[in-house]
């Protein structure tokens, strides 16, 4: 009678306690175990259903009225979920009738937060208003009384006509990032300084993997932060502006 067990653990199997990554999954003969083949299933059962699910933007200006910031909304030429996955092109550009929405003030804002669900509305849904009561804390001259605009269907670059149309000095884009099988609710962060259609990726700065279980709405708050002020006190974003924002200060 053979003795031998039918799964063979990995003896890294202590690495995982520190990664959500797929390491020391163990084997059963050829194979993986059953276990890691069913949660394989499931988290990519997940990360599909966060690509394709539709963001609940009357419950995101709800949460922001709750926390006083009030929202204007508009959507991509985009027109639903299946366009916007195939045209990444129409996702770059506000609809017709959004673009009409956003009438610029006789006193610009200096920043305006554009709030997109991307290719994951369930990071939107579940970080973004965190992070701006995070913001607000850290700095509320900077972070208070915002111009908020939650856009449906967007990409990116979304961000820099809503922030060219409203005449911001500085866009920053929240945004749901392409899901992982680690993390399908990963929140993005974009900065671009001066926005306007045209604008490329190699002019903003990039924070990514916001949410409890990555980069924590305090650290991200912070370096955000700091990449604002500096944005608009140095005027540059991009290639142009490094993070320094967790170097010791000078004296």
């Amino acid at each position: 009678m053979s003795t031998e067990k039918p799964v063979t653990a990995n003896p890294w199997a202590h690495l995982r306690s520190h990664t959500p990554a797929r390491i020391a999954l163990g084997r059963a003969g050829p194979s993986l175990p059953t276990r890691e083949v069913l949660a394989f299933g499931v988290a990519h059962a997940r990360a599909r259903d966060a690509v394709h699910l539709a963001l609940d933007a009357d419950a995101l200006e709800a949460q922001l009225r709750v926390d006083g910031y009030a929202s204007a909304r508009v959507q991509s030429a985009a027109p639903d979920r299946a366009t916007y996955l195939a045209r990444p092109d129409l996702g770059r550009r506000l609809g017709e009738q959004s673009a009409g929405r956003l009438i610029p003030k006789d006193d610009p804002p200096d920043i305006v937060v554009a709030i997109e669900d991307g290719l994951s509305a369930v990071a939107v849904q579940k970080h973004a208003v965190p992070l701006l009561s995070a913001l607000r804390a850290i700095a509320p001259q900077r972070w208070a009384g915002l111009t908020v605009v939650i856009a449906q269907q967007g990409r990116v670059a979304l961000g820099d006509e809503i922030g060219e149309r409203l005449g911001a000095r500085l866009v920053v884009v929240m945004i749901g990032e392409r899901p992982g099988l680690s993390s399908p609710d990963s929140l993005g962060i974009y900065l671009t300084h001066a926005p306007r259609i045209g604008r490329t990726d190699a002019e903003r700065n990039c924070i990514s993997n916001i949410r409890p279980e990555g980069l924590a709405y305090a650290d991200a708050a912070a370096r955000l932060d700091w990449l604002a002020a500096a944005a608009l006190g140095r005027g540059v974003t991009g290639i142009a502006l490094k993070d320094e924002s967790s170097a010791p200060a000078l004296e």
